[in-house]
């Protein structure tokens, strides 16, 4: 195992403020999980390990969950009942009544809304945490909602976000700033319909295999590995079932490393982490797709720090600090790279909200940097505090 250690880029942060400065109580955090994506599941799963580690004596907790319809309701402050457990899929579910965030600048507090029954407040909220994956709600649309309002919240930005989860612009903001991608093609809704012959000569053209992902999703759904082009359509349609928007990609021979970044302070540039690689050894999985992430621990091998010569660990976490830098990200994101066998690193994508289960590789990789999962979480919400609100 390597034994290198972090870089300048990743020096441990002072603790968070037990206390809003100027008022004797404890900081309330909204947390934010479930949503109407795909990864609703795995949002619910981050909540839990969130609600877990949070340091009680210095913040109050507000769990409020996302249901897969897009209702608003106020969630059991249970972390077991979030988790994933046994293959089962937590999932948050309608109880009647409805959260309502603060519509204005002047206001704070949160309200619960019953049939029949007079507005029940739930008290003022100073952050907003949201443990949000995928589409309508790592996409910049949540992000847009707390803008509106002035309220403050954990992580990147509306632009940052939707850069972010949209794989096409993702590559071209990244390739803008002279960053390492790999080739690509996107196929729109209705393009390879209209003419299959000429977008497979055109995914022929990047070479085999090729991923075929949805250009908006993460944790892996929808994204088939194609080794024949036989076997594209089909891979077009899997990739559509999540989003009509489809990204074609080169497969890149080389190491999967991941790194996480979090903001700087006062306006330090951004601290990386040591990095970490996943290793793939179930024989079901062509790649690191979902079952293998979330339902077969046993087909996966996660190795942090990564066994990489200091150099390269230097590469990484450089390049991952200006992919966060590119995209203009805030508060925390994980960025996966390849590393071929002659030590270029190629950027796969950013993910401005990571998997945040004290078992996914973001606090994994912190933790081997010397922050630990509840010291991680008193960061980012400081992050948040300090951060101005409106434009910045």
């Amino acid at each position: 195992m390597s034994s290198q250690q972090p870089s300048p880029h990743s020096a441990e942060p002072e603790p968070a403020p037990a206390v809003i400065p100027g008022t004797p109580r404890k900081v309330r955090v909204l947390l934010l999980f479930g949503g109407r994506s795909g990864e609703h599941a795995i949002s619910a799963a981050t909540a839990a390990g969130v609600l877990r580690a949070i340091d009680r004596s210095r913040y109050d907790v507000v769990p409020v969950g996302i249901t897969p319809d897009g209702g608003w309701v106020l969630a059991a402050d249970e972390p077991e009942r979030w988790e994933i457990t046994d293959g089962r899929l937590p999932q948050v579910e309608a109880t009647g009544e409805d959260v309502v965030l603060p519509l204005a600048t002047d206001r704070r507090g949160v309200r619960v809304l019953a049939p029949g029954e007079i507005p029940r407040e739930l008290g003022e909220v100073d952050v907003v945490f949201p443990l949000l994956h995928g589409p309508y709600g790592e996409d910049g649309t949540v992000q847009g909602l707390l803008e509106l309002a002035d309220v403050r919240y954990v992580g990147a930005g509306v632009l940052a976000s939707a850069v972010g989860m949209d794989k096409h612009f993702m590559k071209l903001v990244l390739a803008g700033q002279g960053l390492p991608v790999a080739p690509y093609t996107v196929i729109r809704p209705g393009e390879f319909e209209r003419n299959p012959d000429a977008w497979t000569q055109t995914v022929a053209g990047l070479g085999l295999p090729v991923f075929v992902k949805p250009a908006r999703a993460g944790s892996s759904l929808g994204i088939s590995k194609v080794d024949d082009l036989a076997d594209l359509p089909a891979a077009i349609a899997e990739a559509q079932r999540h989003d009509p928007k489809v990204l074609v990609e080169a497969g890149v021979v080389g190491r999967e490393i991941e790194c996480a970044v979090l903001g700087g302070r006062d306006g330090a540039r951004p601290r990386a982490s040591l990095p970490g690689e996943i290793v793939v050894t179930g024989a079901e999985h062509a790649f690191y797709d979902f079952e293998a992430k979330y339902l077969d621990e046993a087909g996966v091998e996660l190795s942090c720090p990564a066994d990489l010569p200091p150099h390269v660990v230097a590469e990484v976490q450089d390049v991952a600090v200006r992919t966060f830098e590119a995209v203009g990200a805030e508060g925390l994101s994980r960025v996966d790279v390849f590393v071929t066998a002659d030590e270029q690193v190629v950027v796969n994508e950013i993910n401005t909200m990571p998997g945040f289960t004290p078992f996914s590789m973001y606090p994994r990789m912190w933790e081997r940097s010397g922050l630990a999962y509840p010291d991680l979480i008193d960061e980012l919400i400081t992050l948040a505090l300090e951060r101005p609100i409106g434009l910045r």
